[in-house]
């Protein structure tokens, strides 16, 4: 019996399978798909390095981001939800260059009711995904494309942020296209708007790691 408590949630995750059938390590580079909507829920990932997209494609053509997971989260769980086989909801990409752990769903599930500590830890990992998804809803309700970035930023900040001297620096490698792929704008005009926000001494860019020098400030700027 694995005590989540007392091990990271990485070696739960190896040790779900009993040793019987290790965790299947998988890599990523960037804007590779991990799994499209539609594909069978087979597997559960855990992400050891990186940071993957979660997004959804609507008809017209239009790609929503709903969630951007950082290391150490778990996701594909729908059919643990479920409690049925399921298909892929959402697109998932990498995006950053990613690593990834993966095994069956029916491995997962007699795994998790046999430890009711891993499936808590499961779960708040989950909440803070849902809560993360929220927030990335009432960013893209914004018309405003300005808005879109600073809550974007804000969002970065609070899963991805590292303090600094400088404010909080966004331990991920953005390139204007992937921040404008995931507000739904273009990469020009994510380019002009970055600049106005260095020129106002909101934020700071050193080899593509954004630094919000107070992201308090930031935020009441934005409301």
């Amino acid at each position: 019996m694995i005590a989540a408590q007392d091990k990271p949630l990485a070696n739960a995750f190896r040790q779900l399978a009993g040793g019987a059938f290790p965790p299947v390590v998988e890599t990523y580079e960037r804007g590779k798909t991990i799994f499209f909507p539609g594909d069978p829920a087979e597997r559960v990932y855990f992400l050891m390095k990186g940071a993957v997209k979660l997004s959804r494609v609507y008809e017209i053509g239009e790609e929503i981001t709903v969630a951007l997971l950082r290391e150490n989260s778990v996701f594909g769980v729908l059919s643990l939800i479920t409690g049925e086989r399921s298909d892929r909801f959402y697109h998932a990409v990498a995006f950053t260059p990613v690593e990834l752990l993966s095994l069956p769903i029916d491995q997962v599930q007699p795994a998790l009711a046999e430890n009711p500590e891993l499936a808590m830890v499961m779960l708040k990992g989950l909440s803070s995904r849902i809560l993360q998804t929220e927030m990335m809803i009432e960013t893209l309700a914004h018309r405003d494309m300005g808005s879109r970035l600073v809550s974007f930023l804000l969002i970065l900040c609070r899963d991805f942020g590292i303090p600094s001297s400088d404010g909080i620096t966004i331990d991920l490698k953005l390139s204007h296209q992937a921040i404008a792929e995931a507000i739904g704008s273009t990469r020009v005009t994510v380019t002009r708007l970055l600049g106005d926000l260095r020129q106002e001494g909101m934020i700071a860019i050193h080899k593509k790691k954004i630094t919000v020098h107070d992201p308090v400030n930031l935020s009441q700027q934005f409301t």
